[in-house]
């Protein structure tokens, strides 16, 4: 590759070396007027164009340059600042991005577990801010009811709700007979059938946790019934928002454009 295909910039002491040809896909930006000479305030030094701007934030401003994506990290705080870089080097596409910022922001999921043991029994009703989590939860759940007279196992039917579901461990249930038949429950990958409820309790935790949960507080709401509540967080990476097709580099801005940017 030659040389003169590539261009070094030196924004804030970072070095930074790309193609030409990434920078002059958007005409109006104003690197492309420092590349080719035709903006002043800026001059080839040494083989370097320095900038005298902050160099951590233009490389998710090269970033974009060379995807046409914004990807920010999901502890990214600086988004007024950087659009304050993206309107310094004319770059219309990227600002039109930064004014999504609700979109970029990092969305949490939340989880709640209150668990209830009462004698023999325990209940266990999980609420969450995304429909989706639940169904993949109860999807890895399956109630098992023990048939005394037979000894075996036969899984119980297990729907939820949208946002929340109800589960109960060895609960009394009885059939045609009037036979109690004890509940016992299965959380995959774990293969037992469990019948205690601070087993599922850990259990139901493992699972929460390889969903890529966090457990953020656990409080106790009765000593006296053993009901307890535990609160789970995930922060859900925002997606990359892409440059609208329509928004084309090529759009000129006028010298008036300009002035009120700067």
């Amino acid at each position: 590759m030659s040389s003169q295909e590539l261009v070094t910039l030196n924004v804030g002491g970072k070095i930074f070396t790309t193609r030409f040809s990434t920078i002059k896909q958007f005409p109006a930006c104003r690197l492309t007027r420092m590349i080719d000479g035709r903006d002043e305030e800026f001059k080839m030094i040494g083989g370097q164009i320095f900038v005298d701007r902050d160099g951590v934030l233009f490389s998710f401003i090269l970033d974009f340059l060379r995807t046409h994506q914004l990807l920010l990290p999901t502890d990214f705080s600086d988004h007024l600042r950087l659009q304050r870089e993206a309107l310094f080097y004319e770059l219309d596409p990227l600002v039109d991005l930064l004014n999504q910022e609700h979109l970029l922001q990092p969305r949490p999921a939340i989880v709640e577990v209150h668990f209830l043991s009462r004698n023999t029994q325990a209940f266990f009703r999980v609420f969450g801010s995304c429909s989706k989590t639940i169904e993949r939860l109860t999807g890895r759940i399956t109630v098992f009811i023990e048939q005394p007279s037979a000894l075996t196992w036969s899984p119980d039917s297990f729907k939820s709700p949208s946002s929340h579901f109800l589960l109960v461990i060895k609960g009394m249930l009885y059939n045609q007979t009037c036979v109690v038949c004890p509940r016992y429950v299965s959380i995959k990958p774990d293969n037992r059938k469990l019948a205690n409820g601070t087993n599922v309790l850990g259990l139901l935790i493992d699972a929460l946790l390889m969903e890529g949960f966090h457990l953020v507080s656990a409080r106790t709401l009765s000593s006296e019934d053993k009901s307890e509540c535990y609160c789970f967080e995930r922060i859900k990476r925002p997606e990359a928002l892409t440059m609208n097709k329509t928004l084309k580099p090529e759009t000129t801005i006028t010298s008036e454009q300009s002035q009120k940017k700067k």
